[in-house]
C-alpha cells in the first residue's frame, strides 16, 4: 500500500514537471538573453557613442509609437548625456541640441486669440508624444497602449536584458503546439510568447554615421543604452559621489584609528 502511494506521488510529481516544461515551451515564462552593457556594475558608465546611435534608432524607429514625456530635449546635452559638449556646457546654447530640437514640432498656446498652434521645438521642450491622448494611441495600436520610454528600463525587472531580448527574439513561426491568435507575433522573451507589436527592428534599418553595422543586435544594444540613460541620467554622477564618500570614510576611519592608538598608547589595557 505504501509503495503504491509512493509510486502515485512520483507519477504525479513527474506529471507536474512535464506540464510545466510544456507550458514553458509553448509560451510560458520569458526567456532572456545575457547581454552585457557598459553601464552595469559599480564602475559602469554609459557608452556615449552607443547612446548617440540609440537615440537615432529611437528617433527613426520607435518614436512613432513610444513617447519620452519625462525627458526634455535639453537633457540630451547635460553632463553625462549622449550629446554633452564641453564647449557648450549649457545645452540651451549647444548647436547640436538646437539642431535636434528643430527635428520636432510641438503644440503651444493659446495665442492672443485663444487658439493652439504648432511651432518648432526648443531645447527646453519635452519630447512630443506621437499621439494626442491614450485613446488615440490605443486606436492606432489595436487596443494596446505603447509604454513611455522615459523610465522603462528602470520600470521593468531585468530592464536592459529584457528589452534587448524582446527586440532580438522575434521568430517567424511559433513552436509546434503553440496556438497563435490572429495578429499576434511569437517572441519567447515576452511572457506568454505572444506579443501584438510586430518586429520593430531589421538589419540596416538605419544608417549609422560612424560606420557601425546596423544589425538587429547592434541597434537593440544601442537603443537600450540610450533608454538606460533616459531612465537614470544621473547614474555616473551618483557612482562618482558614492566612491568619493567611500574613500572619505576609509581615510576618516584610518585617522580615527590612528588617533585612538595615539591617545591610549600609554594606558595599560
Amino acid at each position: 500500500m505504501r509503495l503504491s502511494k509512493l509510486t502515485a506521488s512520483l507519477v504525479a510529481a513527474a506529471s507536474i514537471c512535464l506540464a510545466a516544461g510544456a507550458a514553458s515551451a509553448s509560451g510560458g515564462e520569458a526567456v532572456l538573453k545575457d547581454e552585457h552593457f557598459s553601464f552595469e556594475g559599480l564602475f559602469g558608465t554609459y557608452d556615449k557613442a552607443a547612446a548617440q546611435r540609440g537615440f537615432q534608432v529611437y528617433q527613426e524607429s520607435c518614436s512613432s509609437c513610444h513617447s519620452m514625456s519625462l525627458v526634455a530635449i535639453r537633457n540630451l546635452g547635460d553632463p553625462g548625456a549622449p550629446f554633452y559638449d564641453e564647449e557648450h556646457p549649457n545645452p540651451n546654447e549647444s548647436p547640436v541640441i538646437k539642431a535636434i530640437a528643430d527635428m520636432f514640432t510641438v503644440t503651444d498656446g493659446p495665442d492672443s486669440e485663444g487658439d493652439m498652434f504648432e511651432r518648432s521645438a526648443k531645447p527646453f521642450d519635452h519630447f512630443p508624444s506621437p499621439f494626442a491622448n491614450e485613446q488615440a494611441a490605443r486606436a492606432s495600436n489595436g487596443g494596446a497602449f505603447p509604454p513611455d520610454f522615459s523610465v522603462l528600463v528602470r520600470a521593468r525587472e531585468h530592464g536592459p536584458q529584457y528589452i534587448y531580448s524582446l527586440l532580438t527574439s522575434y521568430e517567424d513561426e511559433a513552436p509546434e503546439g503553440v496556438d497563435m491568435r490572429p495578429g499576434m507575433n511569437y517572441n519567447p522573451a515576452f511572457k506568454g510568447g505572444m506579443i501584438g507589436m510586430p518586429p520593430p527592428l531589421f538589419d540596416e534599418l538605419v544608417e549609422y554615421s560612424d560606420g557601425t553595422q546596423a544589425s538587429v543586435e547592434q541597434m537593440a544594444h544601442d537603443v537600450v543604452t540610450f533608454m538606460a540613460w533616459a531612465s537614470d541620467p544621473k547614474m555616473e554622477q551618483r557612482k562618482r559621489m558614492g566612491w568619493m564618500v567611500m574613500i572619505y570614510l576609509f581615510i576618516f576611519a584610518l585617522l580615527m584609528y590612528g588617533s585612538y592608538k595615539a591617545v591610549w598608547r600609554d594606558v595599560e589595557h
